[in-house]
């Protein structure tokens, strides 16, 4: 029967078939992960009506050759700000980042500094790791929390107090909100509690022409895939939802920095920082 089929049907056919098979390609390959295709082949689209444009760095970049970036522009606008990785748990360094955390002021950026949150430490064990490794002062961003993890055999209530921990240590120390980096599906997980609302929120969300989230939020890496002058390989890119001034205004101001000094200058780890923390979380 199928050979008396007349060879204008099969042609018919075959025509469906592939204009399906077209479509469902499309929608679920290319479509979702086109803004990718378009950063790595081409130009990204950066995100419409923002003016205030940063990346973020670790040792993966490598060695940066600053004078050259100095000059970078992301969608004609300068680089304003670098995020830099610091420390991860509670003994891990970034091998880069006593060199990017110098040079990225030495060249006039606005400088942040973050912890990568680790599972097998505790939290108040990486607090004052982060304190003792980076040496923030006056102009710079505040502290950043990056966590991305949670452990599977921990209640969420427990690891929301261990995150509080570690941000009312470091508030403690700085006198300022740290920022909480996450991507917008982990925070609305295990994040989404009124005790977190006033801290600054810099959301993970790639390949989308606008934050799905729909909360406050002061930063957004957009892209794991930027290309600028002086950085080999990819890089973050990021924007800051505000205006410089709003993003000066968010920096350490130099009083809190002398307060800092003055005030924890003999302190240990055991003393006056960590009994000032547990009032604070008994009360939550």
């Amino acid at each position: 029967m199928l050979k008396r089929v007349p060879k204008s049907v099969w042609w018919v056919v075959a025509g469906i078939l592939m204009v399906a098979y077209g479509w469902i390609f499309y929608t679920s390959l290319v479509g979702p992960s086109g803004f990718r295709w378009r950063a790595v082949f081409g130009d990204p689209d950066y995100p419409k009506g923002f003016d205030i444009h940063g990346i973020d760095i670790s040792h993966h970049q490598g060695e940066i050759n600053w004078d050259r970036l100095r000059n970078a522009m992301i969608d004609r606008s300068p680089v304003r700000f670098v995020m830099i990785k610091a420390t991860e748990g509670g003994d891990y360094l970034d091998e880069n980042f006593e060199e990017n955390f110098h040079e990225a002021r030495e060249h006039g950026f606005m400088r942040g500094a973050y912890h990568f949150w680790s599972t097998k430490n505790g939290a108040r064990e990486q607090a004052y790791f982060f304190l003792e490794k980076v040496p923030l002062e006056e102009g710079d961003l505040p502290p950043v929390l990056d966590v991305e993890n949670k452990p599977s055999d921990v209640s969420t209530e427990d690891f929301q107090r261990d995150i509080l921990t570690w941000l009312h240590i470091v508030e403690d120390r700085y006198h300022v909100k740290p920022i909480i980096y996450t991507y917008y599906k982990f925070k609305e997980e295990f994040l989404s509690d009124e005790r977190f609302d006033d801290y600054p929120y810099w959301i993970a969300h790639y390949y989308v022409k606008q934050v799905e989230y729909k909360g406050k939020w002061k930063f957004w890496q957009h892209t794991d895939v930027g290309k600028l002058p002086g950085i080999k390989g990819y890089v973050d890119l990021d924007i800051y939802n505000g205006s410089y001034y709003d993003l000066q205004k968010l920096a350490i101001p130099p009083r809190q920095v002398e307060e800092e000094e003055n005030t924890n200058m003999h302190q240990s780890p055991d003393s006056t920082e960590r009994d000032s923390v547990m009032p604070m979380l008994e009360a939550d």
